[in-house]
């Protein structure tokens, strides 16, 4: 949990926080660091665009799991372009008059890499991708409809490192809940971005058209390397192989055209082929129209979904219902083909109450209190990470809303948000508040429904994100009016050279001068020659999806053309000279993208402030799936050292037998039951074979449950003998069965000898934590010849009110960052350096790259 230290005025006790203060420096020194989030393991999304005829611009990903010394060559076919490996930026400008085929070779330690996949040149200023609407139809009373592109999201379905679209498919018909009449059926396609479609599903006749109603989420939530699918579904829907769930036949509509009895199911599909692999209930159910707020159906069907990262490390679906009234909200996790539910939020719930009608037409997501764990943001409250109340602050729903670390001054992250009803609202008609508690910082007066809100840094002026709404003015971060003209108040995206974000209002990208207080347009994507590019949901104007999807770190634009034949991705062609990682690889503004289709469309944001005078992003403690472990060597042996009781893995009573336990016991330095040899299997999978009996580490029964013990078995290929071994800082790892996905633990955090190791859903906590530690063996000679205790990172004293002594042996670097990840200092060393002398009162991480190893510190400057 991350604690902000506020400085009180005079006269005002330190009780709070000063208990929160002494709570804090009692985790400090737990010394526990936070589990590395899992995320798409990307390709270089390479675009290549004709500027003139002359010119052609080429961009490609930096991702966030690239060491920070690597560089890049340029190849137009076989030849290469740059004379020297690039290292300021990710894209470049060929000087040719003809077209060719585009990669990227990365360069670590002076040694090319493998090319990217090929780009051919895009002639136009965006890429085309054919779509193919669904047919028309009438509804029961008569009235024909026909079909246009509505929302989109974007994953990587088929496992190749690059993105495909998922889009929703709106008749002319849809309708808002407060809006009676039938509605034609909603369709999610799949594309690959060359026009293949992939799969169509039909949400059927008992799934209403309308903002509120489909939220889809589109996320790789088993971590196979492939995206799945997630949304409602009801009888008479058609999955992507054309399979019916529920009944066939079925029609729930009453003569209104609304849904208000019949079973709802929530569904989890085969992103690669459509296919329905999950159906269970919806939950909440809707049970009494009316006790959601009104009887004729409005309330009752107002869903919202995201995706989250409650553990700290996997993702986690949750899907929403109600904000007027009462707010549901239920965690679920997909993982090895079982469908699980995690928690429920309820209003209803006795203690609860304050979050009714606390919620707005979207939510947001990310680690507010510093934990590594998600929280889910619904508008005026928030849920923490185990499904309990974070906050409500009681200023009632709203229509939009915005969260990052706004402020880059103050520790954490805001949220912007406008309210409606001013009998709730009070003097916040548009507030800006801490994210982690929800009190309000500042605000803006008003007097009615403010039905807009928009942040982001416009103004290089002044540190942090530029705020504004449809009432009061311009402001900055801290609450200062800095302007009379209000720019739109729709969209944002990164698309010039510059740190600012520039305007989306519509089909209009538009830069802000801030010189003059007004807009200048950069392009109009209405225009024939940029597409005939048009946004959707009426006066919502939101184009399909915006998201950092290919070439550098700039985002791309995703609208329907006038005819809903293709989707335009519109990507800037604009030289940059700043080099950043993927976007994508920031876990916040990745889920943000999966949430964006939620209601009221809203453009993500990242957990770090990116703007003028910002740090240097913070590296992505991630990982991707099917990447080797690189600091486990394939055919060595290690010992395996429980991290909370300092104990090695062994097989009880050095049982060679099938089916015997796996304990800890008292460290030996002979003993080889506690020797284990690490084999590589595929996709970032190990098998752990005990030395002394050649027998693997296996789950018992190849069980998924909680409490199930590890023993040793005969060797196979079976999944519950092969595990993930996933790096969570200082050294120590997560084991995970790949059939399971849980984690292995020593039972109830026993610190005994001949404790049993058992498999149990993922805590973060340090008796689910092991290091390992090698054995010489012929595989690990040339690794550790020149290894031993004295490789050891120290940082002393800690806490000080001084400086910090880093002691590493050899060459190393540091990096010094506050707990909102923002850069503080930056050095190198031999053998050993001070740091921290410059850095304010408070808690820091210092992390350290020696020649052998990297470890990451928490200190605390008194």
């Amino acid at each position: 949990m991350k604690v902000n230290i506020y400085f009180l005025p005079k006269g005002k006790s330190c009780m709070g926080v000063c208990t929160t203060l002494l709570f804090f420096i009692t985790l400090l020194f737990s010394n526990s660091m936070y589990a590395q989030k899992q995320m798409e393991k990307l390709g270089r999304g390479v675009v290549a665009v004709r500027t003139s005829s002359s010119q052609v611009y080429v961009g490609w990903r930096l991702l966030g799991t690239d060491p920070s010394t690597i560089s890049f060559n340029v190849y137009r076919g076989t030849t290469k372009l740059n004379s020297t490996p690039i290292t300021t930026s990710t894209n470049y400008v060929d000087n040719v008059t003809t077209n060719g085929s585009y990669t990227i070779k990365p360069v670590i330690s002076g040694v090319e890499q493998a090319a990217s996949a090929a780009a051919s040149v895009t002639t136009t200023s965006y890429l085309s991708v054919p779509i193919t609407a669904p047919a028309g139809g009438t509804t029961p009373d008569g009235v024909a409809y026909t079909y246009s592109a509505n929302d989109a999201s974007v994953a990587d379905l088929d496992g190749d490192g690059e993105y495909e679209i998922v889009l929703k498919w709106d008749p002319s018909n849809s309708k808002d809940n407060s809006q009676s009449g039938y509605t034609g059926n909603v369709f999610l396609d799949a594309y690959k971005l060359n026009g293949t479609r992939l799969w169509r599903i039909d949400l059927g006749r008992n799934i209403r058209a309308g903002a509120h109603y489909t939220q889809f989420q589109v996320y790789d939530l088993d971590g196979d390397g492939k995206a799945e699918v997630a949304c409602k579904t009801a009888d008479a829907t058609i999955d992507g192989v054309g399979t019916v769930i529920g009944s066939s036949t079925a029609d729930y509509r009453n003569t209104s055209g609304y849904v208000l009895s019949g079973p709802e199911y929530l569904t989890i599909f085969n992103g690669l082929t459509g296919a329905a692999m999950a159906t269970t209930n919806y939950l909440p159910a809707r049970g009494t129209v009316s006790s959601w707020g009104d009887s004729y159906g409005n309330r009752v069907d107002r869903f919202v979904a995201n995706v989250a990262y409650l553990d700290g490390q996997r993702p986690s679906l949750v899907m929403g219902r109600g904000y007027y009234t009462r707010l549901v909200r239920v965690a679920w996790d997909w993982r090895n083909g079982t469908l699980t539910q995690r928690w429920t939020f309820d209003s209803n719930t006795s203690g609860n109450s304050a979050y009714a009608g606390q919620g707005n037409h979207q939510v947001t997501v990310g680690d507010v209190d510093g934990d590594g764990k998600d929280e889910v943001v619904n508008g005026s409250s928030a849920i923490n990470d185990n499904g309990t109340g974070l906050y409500a602050n009681g200023l009632g729903h709203g229509d939009a809303m915005h969260m990052s670390d706004m402020d880059p001054d103050r520790p954490g992250q805001e949220v912007w948000q406008c309210h409606e009803t001013p009998s709730q609202y009070g003097v916040y008609g548009l507030e800006f508040r801490d994210a982690n508690t929800g009190t309000p910082l500042w605000g803006v007066a008003a007097t009615t429904d403010v039905g807009r809100a928009l942040a982001a840094d416009i103004d290089p002026r002044y540190k942090g994100y530029e705020c504004w709404g449809t009432a009061g003015y311009l402001y900055d971060c801290k609450g200062n009016q800095i302007g009379t003209t209000r720019p739109s108040v729709n969209h944002v995206v990164w698309w010039d050279a510059d740190l600012q974000r520039e305007l989306l209002d519509g089909v209009n990208l538009d830069k802000w001068v801030y010189a003059s207080n007004t807009s200048s347009r950069i392009k109009t994507l209405s225009d024939a020659a940029n597409g005939s590019g048009a946004s959707n949901n009426s006066t919502k104007a939101n184009p399909c999806v915006t998201a950092d999807i290919l070439g550098d770190w700039r985002e791309e634009i995703i609208l329907r053309n006038s005819t809903s034949t293709a989707l335009n991705i519109y990507t800037t062609t604009i030289v940059a000279t700043n080099r950043f990682y993927t976007l994508m690889h920031d876990p916040q503004y990745r889920v943000a993208v999966a949430w964006q289709n939620t209601a009221y469309n809203q453009p993500p944001h990242p957990s770090f402030y990116l703007g003028e005078g910002m740090a240097a992003p913070p590296t992505p403690n991630i990982y991707t799936p099917g990447t080797t472990n690189t600091e486990l060597v394939s055919g060595a042996v290690y010992n395996i050292t429980a991290r909370h009781s300092g104990l090695n893995l062994d097989l009880l009573a050095a049982s060679t037998a099938n089916n015997a336990a796996v304990v800890q016991n008292a460290v030996s330095a002979t003993s080889t039951s506690q020797r284990w040899t690490v084999t590589a299997t595929d996709n970032g999978y190990y098998q752990l074979t005990a030395v002394h009996s050649s027998k693997n580490m296996d789950i018992t029964g190849k069980s998924t449950a909680d409490a199930i013990g590890v023993i040793q078995y005969n060797p196979s290929t079976a999944t519950n003998q092969q595990f993930a071994v996933i790096p969570v800082g200082g050294g120590y790892f997560e084991l995970s069965p790949r059939h399971s996905g849980k984690c292995i633990e020593i039972a109830n955090a026993s610190t005994a000898t001949n404790a049993l190791a058992q498999q149990y859903t993922c805590s973060g906590a340090t008796h689910q934590q092991f290091k390992f530690t090698p054995v010489t063996t012929t595989a690990l000679a040339a690794k550790v010849a020149t290894e031993d205790a004295s490789i050891a990172v120290t940082v002393t004293p800690n806490p000080t009110n001084s400086t910090f002594l880093i002691k590493c042996k050899g060459a190393f670097s540091f990096t010094l960052f506050d707990m909102a990840g923002r850069l503080q200092e930056s050095g190198k060393g031999t053998d050993q350096a001070e740091a921290g002398g410059r850095v304010a009162p408070g808690t820091y991480i210092i992390k350290v790259a020696g020649a052998k190893n990297k470890q990451s510190i928490k200190v605390l400057k008194l």
